[in-house]
C-alpha cells in the first residue's frame, strides 16, 4: 500500500471506530481493554492522541519524568489524564474529527498510525463481544511493518516471534520463515502486538 491507501485505510477504521464507540453502553466505556491496565476509556482516549507535534512532546517532558523516561507508562498515563478530561461524547467526537486528516504524532511515520487505530479498535471491541472488521490489506500492511520496523522500537512480542513463519488462514497474506504459526490475520495483528487473547485463535506447526 502507498502512503495514500494507508490514510483512507486508517480513516474507514476511525468511521468504523467511531461507530461502535456511539453504540457503547455507559459501563462499557469502564469494561476492562485488552490492553492491560487500561480501560475501553482509556483506549478510545488515546485514540484522540494522533497528532501531537514536537512542541506539544516537549510539553509532556514533566509526565516523562513522573513515567521515569518508561514510554510505555507515559503513553498510558496521558490516555488515563486524557479520559478523565472528556466525557465519552467528547472523545468520540475527537476521533471523528481525526478522519480526513492526514497528521501523525512526530517521530513516526503514517504506518504507526495504522497499526494504533486497526490494534487498539480491536482492544475495544474484543473484550465487549462486538465485532470490528478490518480490511485484510490493512492488516497486512500493519503486521508487514510491525515485523521489518526498526524505529520506533518494534513490540517485543514481533521480537519474539521472528524465527518464525506467519501464516493467515483467512487472507493471502505469509512473513517471516520458521515454525509455523496460523490464524486468522486479524490475530496474526494483534499476536504481534502482545495482545495475548489472541493467542486462542492461533496455532502452531
Amino acid at each position: 500500500m502507498n502512503d495514500d491507501q494507508v490514510w483512507l485505510a486508517i480513516d474507514r477504521q476511525r468511521s468504523a471506530v467511531v461507530e461502535l464507540l456511539g453504540a457503547l453502553r455507559a459501563e462499557e466505556w469502564e469494561h476492562a481493554s485488552l490492553c492491560e491496565g487500561w480501560t475501553v476509556r482509556d483506549v478510545a482516549a488515546h485514540l484522540t492522541l494522533q497528532e501531537l507535534r514536537f512542541g506539544q512532546l516537549l510539553a509532556s517532558m514533566p509526565a516523562m519524568v513522573r513515567a521515569r523516561f518508561d514510554v510505555e507508562r507515559l503513553t498510558g498515563d496521558l490516555a488515563r489524564a486524557r479520559a478523565r478530561e472528556l466525557a465519552p461524547d467528547a472523545i468520540v467526537a475527537a476521533i471523528r474529527a481525526t478522519i480526513g486528516n492526514r497528521r501523525h504524532n512526530a517521530g513516526v511515520t503514517v504506518r504507526e498510525t495504522l497499526i494504533d487505530i486497526l490494534v487498539h479498535g480491536q482492544d475495544i471491541a474484543v473484550p465487549l463481544g462486538r465485532e470490528l472488521p478490518m480490511a485484510p490489506d490493512a492488516v497486512a500492511e500493519a503486521i508487514t511493518r510491525m515485523w521489518t520496523m526498526r524505529w520506533p522500537p518494534p513490540f517485543p512480542a514481533t521480537r519474539r516471534l521472528r524465527g518464525h513463519r506467519l501464516e493467515a488462514t483467512d487472507a493471502d497474506f505469509a512473513i517471516g520463515a520458521g515454525p509455523v504459526i496460523r490464524g486468522p490475520i486479524a490475530a496474526l495483528a494483534l499476536l504481534c502486538a502482545g495482545r495475548e487473547a489472541a493467542g486462542q485463535r492461533v496455532s502452531e506447526g
